[in-house]
């Protein structure tokens, strides 16, 4: 299989944030994490505790390499109220796939992100907001969706909505619930697997963690799940940093971003995108299926 040059000797670091810090006795709840190389072997996996962590294990998976690391938490934040833009980009282009975001503002009381971004910049990561495409050297961080990423990638069969592993339905009885969300979620991993074939891979079966994840069933009870979750959620992260290295813009698309984006850095989200989940030229809407075929 053949890479351009942006995959040779480079890391993709994934990060599953928990947007809960510590607080005295209060322990910050764990975050997933995941690093591949260009080839999608596993280089390490498993989870960290608190923002500190995150970002020493961070800057150690990366090692003496060039770098690209995908989290999932809002990593920019200065709209005093509502959503951010890209937050309702997400609702816009991909609610059709029953994806939407979050709203994160400055009052919004789980701001991990914003504090993970500030502290990794001592460790020589720097924002990228993706306006001039992935970068090309160094350590640089970007915010992504894994939701996003499961219905945008056509390699992971989400073809009409997203998979119903985290919340739960209205109305739906939290023990059938149970059953159902360890179900669609083994469905999922073995969907991961299949990107052994994709351009770039994801080779679950590189590393010990992954592995099991991909051999052993997916639990019922709530926090061993969660564990679960909070890794496939890191492996999303990391693949889709490697697919924005591969494909750039051809594969991917960059919410949030001005129209005449200059000065600061935007608050955005960098996401696999299909033809009818991007902006329309004319009318700034998503593609409609028709449109994108024609």
């Amino acid at each position: 299989m053949r890479y351009n040059v942006r995959m040779v000797g480079i890391r993709f670091v994934g990060v599953d944030l928990a947007w809960r810090e510590g607080n005295g006795d209060l322990l910050a709840n764990d975050a997933g994490v995941a690093v591949i190389d260009g080839e999608g072997q596993i280089v390490d996996a498993g989870w960290t505790r608190g923002v500190e962590q995150t970002i020493d294990w961070a800057s150690i998976a990366a090692g003496d390499s060039d770098a690209l690391m995908f989290v999932d938490a809002p990593l920019v934040v200065r709209n005093e109220k509502g959503q951010r833009p890209c937050e309702t980009q997400v609702g816009q282009r991909y609610g059709r796939w029953k994806v939407s975001a979050n709203t994160t503002n400055v009052r919004s009381p789980r701001l991990a992100g914003v504090r993970f971004l500030n502290l990794a910049g001592l460790s020589r990561w720097r924002y990228s907001d993706g306006r001039d495409g992935p970068p090309r050297g160094g350590r640089f961080m970007s915010e992504t969706y894994p939701y996003a990423t499961l219905v945008g990638a056509a390699e992971l069969g989400y073809d009409t909505e997203r998979p119903r592993y985290k919340r739960k339905p209205p109305r739906l009885p939290a023990a059938q619930w149970r059953t159902e969300r360890a179900a669609n979620c083994d469905t999922l991993i073995r969907r991961l697997g299949q990107l052994a074939d994709a351009d770039p891979p994801l080779l679950l079966q590189s590393h010990p963690v992954t592995r099991e994840l991909a051999e052993q069933q997916s639990p019922v009870s709530d926090a061993a799940y969660k564990h679960r979750e909070d890794l496939i959620d890191a492996l999303l992260c990391a693949w889709t940093a490697s697919l924005w290295a591969r494909h750039g813009f051809a594969r991917c698309q960059v919410l949030g971003l001005p129209d005449n984006a200059n000065g600061d850095p935007a608050a955005t989200i960098v996401v696999p995108a299909r033809p009818e989940q991007r902006r329309h030229p004319l009318y700034g809407s998503a593609l409609s299926a028709a449109e994108a075929e024609a």
